[in-house]
């Protein structure tokens, strides 16, 4: 430790010993940079703010009739391609910067140069931009702000027409598509049925349903023509003899009468009291109402059965039961032909029906494509009408409203004092540098020529004892003269220190 603080004593010792050239390095490099320091142009800032208002009141109105945008998304990427080359070379047409570009390197040097110094600050969620520019002109500075003020105004405003133009102009293109193939797909529809009219299937009934239909028919009406068919025996039978036509017995029972046109009335009314039975007790209404009704009738069987035993009528062929019989049976006849009709016509509906197993099912399956294919595209056809429209209502929303409002809050203004270059920093590195350098000159020089301080370095370099030294004896007039030469230098630095302090207070 003890040499090193001996090294540096030394070394302090030359620096010292060229204390002058010291003075007069760090005089000279602090006036020459003070003064390119002082000679840099000033550098002017303008500036602007804006706010962008995302909300609107018609856009919670129309919510599902139109197609809103995403006004931040849209802001987000409009702060971001702000500072695009496009925009900056739209910047420079409109401030005239172009005229002053000789060649296209000149130009990439122009665009380079306004991209790296336009500045674009956000708060984020606020939407409230800064934009900011530093030149040394200020009008031009204001003027390039100004610029990007309204290319970023136009960037929110702009295509919103245009964009809602496309899109309808895309969507009737569409729609014309679709236009012919519903036109195309009915015409398709309307030639397949009359191809097929004879075996297109029915409403709401494939071909197996009207199979089994057909099938049920025929067998109920073949049950009822047989049904007609024992009723026209049984009436053959009463007038040929085989079976009694109003004999009474002598209990006088009407079941044992037989009357044709009370028997069919007392038959329907025992099949409707059975129904009833099924569904009710014997103390419903109804079900006394037919007890009665077929009470009434029996009693009157048997008075008509007493009335004509009475009688012995001679002429019994001519008797009006027996005209009543063959009026009963020729309406049976006409029962048993019509059924007999229908049961032919039901035959040939079915065995038709069979015989088209193959082709109805493959009728039905391309019906059936033909129509899916038609409601798809019937389903997008009204799907983009429903689009147009609502394009159509964003579009006049778009152009009639302010989904996006921007607010200058503060417009491109230039402060009057330059914001660069900063002199007071300047100035400062300047001193506290030549300073240094004047101590580091005198450093390097006492190295270049140096002296022996002590006796110690003279014994290490010359490797030779030392028998003495001899001290330096100063006279009055060499003090005085070491006592100026001392104030003189102070002096030196002192004035070096009052000019530095000087240029800091006239650019305070």
């Amino acid at each position: 430790m003890e040499e090193l603080t001996t090294q540096l004593l030394v070394y302090l010792k030359g620096v010292w010993k060229y204390r002058w050239a010291a003075v007069a390095a760090a005089w000279l490099i602090a006036v020459i940079g003070w003064v390119i320091v002082y000679k840099l142009p000033d550098d002017y800032q303008a500036s602007a703010r804006i706010y962008v208002d995302t909300q609107n009141v018609l856009k919670p109105l129309l919510q599902g009739m139109t197609v809103s945008p995403d006004t931040q998304q849209q802001i987000s990427i409009m702060s971001r391609t702000l500072i695009s080359r496009p925009n900056v070379e739209r910047v420079i047409r409109m401030v005239d910067l172009d005229i002053k570009a000789k060649d296209t390197k000149d130009q990439e040097r122009l665009v380079k140069e306004l991209m790296d110094k336009i500045k674009l600050g956000t708060t984020g969620r606020d939407n409230l931009f800064t934009i900011s520019y530093n030149n040394q002109n200020p009008r031009l500075a204001k003027d390039i702000v100004q610029s990007l003020l309204t290319l970023f105004v136009e960037g929110g405003l702009g295509n919103k027409s245009q964009d809602s133009s496309s899109a309808i102009r895309f969507i009737d293109e569409q729609i014309k598509s679709y236009e012919e193939k519903l036109i195309a797909g009915e015409n398709n529809l309307k030639a397949f049925k009359q191809k097929n009219i004879g075996i297109m299937p029915q409403q709401g009934n494939d071909y197996y349903s009207q199979l089994s239909q057909a099938m049920d028919d025929l067998n109920k009406t073949r049950l009822e023509l047989r049904e007609a068919q024992q009723a026209r025996d049984a009436i053959k039978r009463q007038i040929t003899g085989d079976e009694p036509v109003l004999l009474v017995d002598q209990d006088g029972s009407a079941s044992s009468i037989v009357n044709v046109e009370l028997d069919s009335r007392i038959q329907a009314l025992n099949k409707n009291l059975d129904a009833l039975r099924l569904n009710y007790t014997e103390l419903h209404p109804d079900i006394i109402a037919a007890k009665r009704l077929i009470a009434q009738l029996e009693e009157r069987k048997i008075e008509e059965a007493k009335l004509t035993r009475n009688g012995s009528d001679p002429g019994k062929n001519y008797s009006p039961m027996l005209q009543q019989l063959n009026v009963a049976l020729a309406d049976a006849e006409a029962d048993v032909a019509s059924m007999n009709a229908r049961v032919e016509e039901y035959s040939a509906r079915y065995e038709r029906l069979k015989s088209l197993s193959n082709a109805v099912p493959q009728v039905e399956a391309e019906l059936a494509q033909l129509n899916r294919d038609y409601q798809v595209n019937k389903a997008n056809y009204e799907k983009l009408l429903e689009r147009r429209e609502s394009a159509k209502i964003s579009g006049d929303l778009g152009s009639t409203t302010d989904l996006v409002s921007f607010r200058v809050i503060d417009p491109p203004t230039v402060s009057d004092r330059p914001v660069g270059p900063d002199r007071a920093k300047f100035f400062s590195i300047v001193f506290l540098g030549s300073l240094l350098a004047g101590i580091g000159i005198a450093f390097v020089i006492s190295q270049v020529r140096p002296t022996f301080h002590s006796q110690i370095s003279l014994r290490e370099i010359s490797g030779k004892p030392i028998l003495g030294s001899i001290p330096m004896i100063w006279t009055d007039t060499e003090k005085v003269k070491r006592r100026k030469r001392l104030y003189a230098f102070g002096l030196s630095l002192l004035s070096l220190l009052g000019l530095y302090v000087a240029l800091m207070l006239k650019i305070a």
